[in-house]
């Protein structure tokens, strides 16, 4: 069983005892300290209103129930978005001007894991100083409930239609340019809610969808994490229907992978890379992704006379950096994209629509525009992590090993090395109790060579 308090949410497997793992009263403690935030940002008296939403997993209704009766407890009138995808609740949080949201979803973890990702007012994750201000509050016993005539109330809509409206109207969206291309795509919705909302965009953009695995059960067809070893279903399926492109999504819709029209992996590290160069191509400015993603998205940028910048991984992350630096899109390597004259989310649906359209503009094969892009390759490992307290001795052995590179700290160690035009980034998972190491190179064999030879040495360490 784990629990896991981050940047990222309160998330952890669902059973076990307290404290364990994510259980009733865990899931209570946690509501609770975020009607706390509310309370502390608003003065006293003021009426609250939450944005609702869950991914498909087995265990989302459950949860829902024991989040939404907290809420009205409180006090707090619940908009419960049902079945809805990340961005779609974080641009509803918006247009309802809510004070916040919560939405039930482990995102990429397996279907035995759940948790509660919080959002502020503008729809997007809470800061690290809200976070560890709500983890403390989330300890005290002396919370006061709302009298009968006090309590909140729910009151149940459908969010689907209004975030893809706002997708197509995006003007860099190439609506008429799409759907005279005639595409073909194959969807895996991995049973979870982009088996929803991703067909319904096909549709409206005219492009034919072949749907697979997007009956919305929660009991999820493979890995929910959309990695290639992954989407070999998905891969046969473009084949098969000798599709222009597949398309994947993990269970709650922020992370986009693709399969080229051959069958083979376009590459989750060049969503983004190919969402920017699209937006760069028309709109001049400036790009950001975090430490662990490809430095393609650098090359790109800086080709189009924009600076890149590079921030610590986790959305919240990135968004702070883009606010910063007056980014025009930005996100993570993870198939991540953000466009934030949308909203300042990772957005599945942007991603899709942004490319369709560098595709349908350019008249090209989805090999041929991931052909077109710097050619790097990236290597992505992990260490299980039984005993936190290692951490500090493993990134003190790396950087004695390492002293001769540029280091990079704030957020695990990143080093590059700049004549190989390579890198390695190693961190504390946010999401799981694991160190990932995430190597990249022009060469394939040096990424994989990289990431083994830090993956040695950490086990080592261990041992």
């Amino acid at each position: 069983m784990a629990l896991i308090k981050s940047i990222s949410g309160i998330r952890g497997t669902i059973g076990g005892k307290e404290g364990t793992g994510l259980t009733p009263p865990d899931i209570l403690r946690y509501t609770r300290a975020f009607v706390m935030l509310l309370r502390e940002k608003a003065p006293v008296g003021s009426k609250y209103s939450v944005v609702l939403a869950r991914d498909a997993r087995v265990s989302g209704i459950m949860c829902r129930d024991l989040v939404a009766g907290t809420l009205v407890s409180c006090g707090v009138d619940v908009i419960d978005a049902q079945l809805a995808s990340t961005p779609t609740a974080e641009m509803a949080v918006i247009s309802e001007n809510a004070d916040g949201g919560i939405i039930l979803t482990a995102s990429h973890n397996p279907g035995e894991w759940n948790a509660m990702k919080l959002l502020n007012n503008r729809g997007e994750f809470i800061s690290r100083a809200e976070g560890e201000w709500l983890l403390e509050r989330a300890t005290e016993d002396n919370f006061e409930y709302s009298p009968a005539f006090s309590l909140g109330n729910i009151i149940t809509k459908n969010y689907d239609r209004e975030h893809i409206e706002a997708v197509l109207n995006y003007p860099m969206t190439a609506t008429e340019s799409i759907y005279r291309s005639g595409f073909t795509a194959v969807v895996d919705g991995i049973n979870s809610v982009g088996g929803i909302i991703v067909p319904q965009l096909l549709e409206y953009l005219g492009v034919t969808a072949v749907k697979i695995n997007c009956n919305p059960s929660g009991i999820f067809a493979h890995n929910p994490e959309p990695l290639p070893e992954h989407l070999t279903e998905l891969s046969a399926a473009v084949l098969e229907h000798k599709a222009d492109i597949g398309i994947s999504v993990d269970p709650d819709v922020d992370r986009l992978a693709l399969i080229c029209e051959d069958g083979t992996p376009f590459g989750e590290e060049y969503t983004l890379v190919a969402a920017a160069e699209y937006m760069l191509s028309k709109k001049k400015g400036n790009s950001v992704s975090n430490l662990s993603s490809s430095r393609a998205l650098r090359d790109i940028t800086v080709s189009y006379g924009g600076n890149y910048f590079a921030s610590a991984v986790g959305e919240v992350n990135v968004v702070d950096m883009m606010k910063k630096v007056s980014a025009v899109i930005g996100g993570e390597g993870n198939g991540g994209v953000i466009v934030p004259d949308l909203h300042y989310g990772r957005d599945a649906l942007i991603g899709i629509a942004l490319i369709l359209s560098s595709l349908s503009e350019k008249r090209c094969k989805a090999t041929e525009l991931r052909d077109s892009f710097p050619a790097y390759h990236i290597s992505k490992k992990r260490v299980d992590l039984s005993n936190y307290g290692e951490i500090e001795n493993i990134f003190n052995l790396v950087r004695e090993k390492y002293k001769d590179q540029i280091i990079t700290e704030g957020d695990g160690l990143k080093i590059d090395f700049e004549t190989e035009r390579s890198w390695v980034h190693i961190r504390r998972s946010n999401t799981e109790p694991i160190i990932r190491i995430y190597s990249e190179a022009p060469d394939k064999e040096d990424a994989q060579r990289l990431g083994e030879e830090i993956q040695g040495l950490i086990k080592g360490r261990i041992k």
